[in-house]
């Protein structure tokens, strides 16, 4: 779950950062188009990587109104968490990590954003497992404008680094395996 959070965080921080020359809008946010990957140290000897397939959630986009007008708010369903191994997947979602049955989702809702219309550090509140503490993500704008379909979209990047152990989520496998490191890649689609 802790991943997950993470991974709502970053997508936050890479929404409120996007205070750009664009028109103010409300933009849904595209599970087809975003995604929350992470990494974190198998013992200190390699990396596990995985994704959170399915996030959900919405934010606003106003330029116009500076980092006041920047809002995100994510939700990650944990039990979309694929490391490209099903017998790991489902030690992940089990008790022993995410315990997804118990805490079906992550979630983060941000509370400002500090940085100018290219890149900045989006601050919110992440709650995983039951727990909620304040996290920061450094959020980059990807881009924005009319896609073929007769919409408009607005994309942006994040990244956050977590620890597992701030939210209670999972076996102690060590130092090395405490730190988790998150990529926030969400699209939004303008309401």
């Amino acid at each position: 779950m802790k991943t997950r959070t993470l991974a709502t965080l970053l997508a936050a921080a890479a929404i409120a950062s996007s205070a750009t020359a664009s028109q103010a809008a409300e933009y849904r946010i595209d599970p087809a188009h975003s995604f929350v990957q992470f990494k974190i140290s198998h013992l200190g000897f390699s990396w596990m990587v995985g994704v959170f397939d399915k996030i959900s959630g919405s934010f606003s986009f106003d330029p116009a109104a500076g980092p006041a007008g920047q809002k995100i708010s994510v939700e990650i369903d944990t039990a979309s968490v694929d490391s490209g191994h099903a017998e790991r997947d489902k030690h992940l979602r089990s008790p022993d990590f995410l315990n997804v049955r118990k805490f079906p989702r992550a979630t983060f809702v941000s509370t400002g954003y500090e940085g100018n219309a290219k890149s900045g550090t989006t601050k919110g509140n992440l709650t995983l497992m039951g727990v909620t503490k304040p996290i920061a993500i450094a959020v980059k704008k990807v881009g924005e404008g009319k896609d073929p379909w007769g919409g408009y979209r607005a994309g942006f990047e994040g990244t956050a680094t977590l620890s597992r152990k701030a939210f209670g989520a999972g076996m102690n496998l060590g130092p090395a395996s405490d730190t988790v490191h998150f990529f926030l890649s969400v699209e939004g689609i303008r309401k």
